[in-house]
């Protein structure tokens, strides 16, 4: 099995497309299957998991989604793209525990992780409806992954 589909909820399909699209994400479908039900889907770079949003896709409220996460090898240089690229992205964090993240803001530290370690430093940043994303440096991955 692979996770390979994440519904986001959004208010407005077309500016939510807007955004993700400006990110550089790729457009693989946009399909006004019938009168109120509208699929989009877009893919980050790189990545094998897509998400899709649109009108009759999902119940959830708009901005409902957090914790949606990115894996970027640099969270300075993916930083400095999205900010390129008009995002309001936060300085990167690492947790007080040193292991992933605690909700919300509860735990943060500023500052990546110590010696940089690998999964230990974050960066965050909303879609327009609220919808939570997180970038989390990896450079080597644990054996396996």
């Amino acid at each position: 099995m692979r996770l390979e589909v994440v519904l986001v909820a959004v208010s407005d399909v077309d500016r939510a497309k807007r955004f993700y699209e400006g990110l550089g994400w790729r457009l693989d479908a946009d399909l006004v299957v019938d009168d109120g039900y509208r699929v989009v889907q877009l893919t980050p770079p790189g990545s094998a998991c897509s998400i899709i949003f649109g009108t009759g896709v999902t119940t959830a409220p708009p901005g409902s989604a957090e914790g949606l996460q990115l894996s970027v090898y640099d969270i300075d240089e993916a930083r400095e793209d999205l900010l390129a690229r008009g995002v309001e992205v936060s300085e990167p964090f690492h947790d007080v525990t040193g292991i992933f993240h605690h909700a919300g803001t509860e735990g943060r530290l500023d500052g990546a992780a110590p010696e940089r370690a690998d999964y230990g430093s974050f960066a965050s940043f909303t879609d327009p409806d609220g919808n939570g994303w997180l970038l989390q440096e990896i450079k080597t991955r644990l054996p396996g992954r």
